[in-house]
């Protein structure tokens, strides 16, 4: 492995190319630990320093991880998401069983708590209004790729089951139809880009600058009434949101068609 110092690439960019080409041939696999910062440093015969930025630049972009007094390790986590949230409600309204063979969903608390200002704004409530959170993480062997948590409206759900702290073996929606008499009838799907809170930083083990997608998703019944507010908030690098669908087929031209307007 060597750099051109004569190259208009800086040579922290040069080696970022270089690591990325052998991860990716499987030189080096997830989970496996990659070469000290001086042993990098001494193959390419630059600083340290150099070294540090690729490394940097790299777990910026969701392929290497660092683990304080262990080393640079290949991240083995990329979450493709397919179907954005329609994924929760499956082929036959329930969890895809590849997903749950994957992926381990963990309660982490059921509460009620101030509601944040987009879940406000969905509810159609003040902001702080008090609703009921349950608040789950979503790992893989190897990391955490999903901090979720879903809202209710506390009418709704005070005396429930949605009120304690357990899982339910199906679906939560499906639980959340049973309980409050409503069936989910639409749902809307809102991502956004932003960089992560410092928990969130912690918890999904990047950097304070590694972008982060948010997801808000909005499950209304058959009146456009919210039932529920979801939010998931994934490692932006390590994600990929994937939208398959139908191309409608060409409909049949008439004399009055101009295809000049059809294409504008």
């Amino acid at each position: 492995m060597t750099i051109n110092p004569g190259a208009a690439e800086f040579p922290h960019r040069q080696i970022a190319t270089q690591l990325r080409e052998r991860i990716r041939r499987g030189d080096w696999q997830p989970g496996e630990r990659l070469p000290s910062i001086p042993a990098m440093a001494e193959m390419f015969g630059v600083a340290k320093q150099t070294v540090q930025r690729t490394v940097d630049q790299l777990r910026v972009e969701g392929i290497l991880i660092t683990k304080p007094g262990s080393g640079t390790y290949v991240r083995g986590t990329r979450r493709r998401l397919n179907r954005l949230s329609r994924g929760r409600y499956g082929a036959h309204r329930g969890y895809h069983a590849d997903l749950a063979a994957r992926y381990r969903q963990t309660l982490v608390s059921v509460r009620r708590e101030p509601a944040p200002p987009e879940v406000a704004d969905a509810f159609g409530v003040r902001d702080g209004t008090e609703m009921l959170a349950r608040r789950h993480l979503v790992k893989t062997d190897d990391a955490t790729v999903e901090i979720g948590a879903s809202w209710f409206r506390v009418t709704d759900v005070s005396g429930t089951s949605l009120e304690r702290a357990e899982a339910f073996g199906r679906p939560l929606y499906q639980e959340a139809e049973e309980v409050l008499g409503k069936r989910y009838a639409s749902a809307t799907d809102t991502i956004t880009a932003r960089q992560p809170s410092r928990d969130e930083a912690e918890v999904l083990q990047i950097r304070p600058d590694t972008p982060v997608l948010h997801l808000l998703h909005v499950a209304f019944d058959e009146t456009r009434k919210p039932i529920e507010v979801a939010q998931a908030t994934w490692p932006g690098p390590m994600t990929t949101l994937t939208e398959e669908y139908k191309i409608p087929a060409a409909m049949p031209q008439t004399p009055d068609t101009d295809p000049g307007l059809a294409l504008a």
